[in-house]
Formats: structure tokens, sequence, C-alpha cells
């Protein structure tokens, strides 16, 4: 938010609140009743935020940031804490691991890709990977020649989740502190499970793929994942300064700190980031910076054709009932109050999703990866809706 020549900071208890905007322009051109109203409506938000995370004991603390220009809101929130121990309340800055949201990104980058010609959707993916990755999975019983790499963006190769296996979760809890290598993951994901389904015959979710997808864009590239996807997307022209990949880039001057990831009781700042780190996942980012991210993405800022957007967006017959809603490439559908919006979930509690029609993005991260069962995900987009007053 660098463009915006003034920061009001106002304090609800222990929840902090950021609200941007240019003052003398905004006295400019919004009626006096309009300006009312948007304080209103962020003032309601930040209630509705600490509400939730008092509501909800599981979760240490939650952010969230709103982009809804027709209703004159552009903010950033926080409530409850940057870790249990210190119980220092969460900045609206605060950064954190959005694990699989990085799958987006991913995508947009091997769809940029395809969009220059040097790579094909449909070619097989030993195509674009090295001989010790083809070998690994062929003796796996995954065909490297049959396998498209359409098929690794949609879920729909078959490849089982090493992410999603009980060993792997136990070699975690065992050695949290263990740096695991893509390749490693890999291999796993063969010795652990079978194939989910014929390629291309059902979907599937599957890190595996996505891990894969890494490995092609260092090839592509020829360079680490991080300064891979920085350069293909361009980050610098999309103002994401708050994001990187953990531990592969350095962070940059006045980033602030990672809020503790959770998982239960356990505190997981200390797990090795390399168990969700090639491409499945890994970055860390902030609420603001994934907000510009989606909104340049589903409109039309990233992908020199209208028509790879389109493409990116199309969800395949298989994935109509997908878990989470539909999904298409690296992207998910979901209705919030009505409102078709595109974006993705992540492990750590963050989710962030574009609603084409009304305009609004929103992003949130609660630090927490097990809430408690009472927990409903959904509860809160749908206040966001109402109190925006854009439910349908």
């Amino acid at each position: 938010m660098k463009i915006f020549k003034h920061r009001i900071t106002q304090s609800f208890g222990t929840a902090s609140l950021l609200l941007f905007c240019c003052l003398p322009v905004f006295a400019q051109i919004v009626k006096p009743a309009h300006r009312q109203s948007t304080v209103e409506r962020v003032a309601e938000l930040q209630k509705l935020l600490s509400a939730e995370v008092a509501a909800h004991p599981s979760l240490p603390g939650e952010l969230l940031h709103v982009h809804a220009p027709r209703q004159g809101v552009d903010v950033s929130l926080a409530a409850g804490v940057f870790d249990r121990e210190s119980k220092r309340p969460l900045d609206p800055h605060n950064v954190f691991r959005v694990a699989s949201v990085t799958k987006t990104f991913v995508a947009a980058s091997i769809l940029r890709f395809y969009e220059d010609g040097q790579i094909k959707l449909d070619n097989p993916i030993n195509h674009y990977l090295p001989k010790e990755y083809t070998t690994i999975l062929d003796a796996g019983g995954y065909p490297t020649n049959v396998i498209t790499v359409r098929q690794l963006l949609t879920h729909t190769s078959g490849l089982f989740d090493y992410a999603q296996a009980p060993e792997y979760y136990a070699a975690v809890e065992g050695n949290p502190k263990h740096r695991w290598t893509r390749k490693e993951q890999v291999q796993d994901a063969v010795k652990w499970g079978k194939p989910y389904a014929a390629p291309g015959k059902g979907y599937h979710y599957s890190d595996t793929g996505y891990v894969l997808l890494g490995e092609m864009l260092e090839r592509l590239t020829g360079k680490p994942l991080g300064p891979a996807l920085r350069s293909v997307l361009n980050f610098k022209k999309l103002k994401l300064d708050e994001t990187y990949l953990e531990t592969l880039e350095p962070v940059s001057t006045g980033v602030k700190p990672l809020a503790h990831p959770y998982f239960g009781e356990v505190d997981a700042a200390e797990f090795d980031p390399s168990v969700d780190l090639y491409g499945g996942g890994g970055l860390v980012s902030s609420v603001e910076d994934l907000a510009r991210f989606y909104r340049a993405l589903l409109r039309g800022k990233i992908f020199h054709r209208a028509s790879t957007l389109q493409m990116m967006l199309t969800v395949p017959p298989t994935n109509e009932d997908a878990a989470g809603g539909p999904y298409a490439m690296g992207i998910q559908r979901r209705n919030i109050a009505g409102n078709i919006c595109w974006g993705h979930t992540g492990f750590w509690g963050t989710s962030a999703y574009h609603c084409p029609d009304t305009d609004v993005t929103i992003v949130r991260h609660y630090n927490q990866a097990q809430p408690a069962p009472d927990f409903i995900f959904k509860r809160l987009y749908e206040q966001i809706a109402k109190t925006l007053g854009v439910s349908k």
C-alpha cells in the first residue's frame, strides 16, 4: 500500500486495524455520508474478526484483508496473538506460511511458459523432467510418457500425495528439523502409496504433482524456484514486497516477522519449512500481497491473453465435486454468499479469494492448522459479504 500517503491506526482491544486512504483525494471525491459508511463497515469487520477469535480458543490469532473498492473498503485487520507463549498482539502486517496457496503462483508461472510456447500442456511430463525423476516415477507405476502437464495442474494425474500419507506425518513429528528434498518427497510418494487412478481418470489432490511442476519451473528458467516465481510473475511489478520462498530466499528489509503457525497445541515455527517448500507450498506472504496477486491474476494483469486466464479457470468435469470447491488449474472456485469467487486455501490456515462480479477480494489467515471441530470456515466469509452488502 505504498501509494497511499497516510496510515490511520485504530485499536480495538488487543486487535489492531489499519485503514489506508489518501485523505486529501478521499475528501474530494467521497461524500461525507459514504465516508461514514466506510468507517462503520470497517468497524463491523473488526468486530466480526475479534468475535471469531474470541469464540474459538483453538485460534491463537487471525489476520484479514478486505478490498472492496465499490464499498470504499481497503483494510487490513488483526485479532488475537502472534504466538501463545509471548501473547504479543498479532500485527496486520505479520507474514505467514501460505502453504498450498503457493500452487496458484506455480500454475500461473507454468501458464506463462505455455503462452510463450515453451511448454505444451498436453505433452507428457517426461519432456520436462530430468531422468532421475522419470526413473523413480516410471518404476513406481506412474508412466511419465502418459501423464501430462495439464494433469499435474488439475490434480488428475493419479499421483499419490506424499503429504497425505500417515508415514509423512509420523516422520515430521519424529524429526521436525529434518531438511527434506524434493527428490525425497517424490520417492516417498512412490513408496507410500499407489496411483489413485489412471492418468486423466479422476481428481485426487496431490502435492507431489506440484512438487514436479516446481522442478519443471527450475529447469525452464535455469533458476531456483524462488527466483523463478519472482521473475516469471514479475513480483516487482505486482508489488509483492512481502512474499518470498522460506529459507530459499533472503527476507527483504522491513518485512515483519513470521506469525507462529500451530498444529493443534504444537508451535510449528521451528519445523523445517522443507516439509512443504518445493511447489506444493513454501511461500511466505502477507494478506495485502496475496490480495494484490489474486486481484491482478483475475483482472487479467498477469497473462498476455485473456484466453489463458479462461483456460486456467476451466474446471474439468472430474473436478466439479472436489473437496473445498471445484478445482481448475491451481485455483479453486467457491460460492461465497451467492458470489462466484476464485482462490485457494492452505494448510496453515490461509485462504485468499477474489470475487470478479462484485470486485471483492478477501484474504484471511488464522495461525492454526487444526482448529477445533466447532470452527466453521465459511462463516466469516458469509458475514463479510453481508457487511459489504454483496450477499445474494
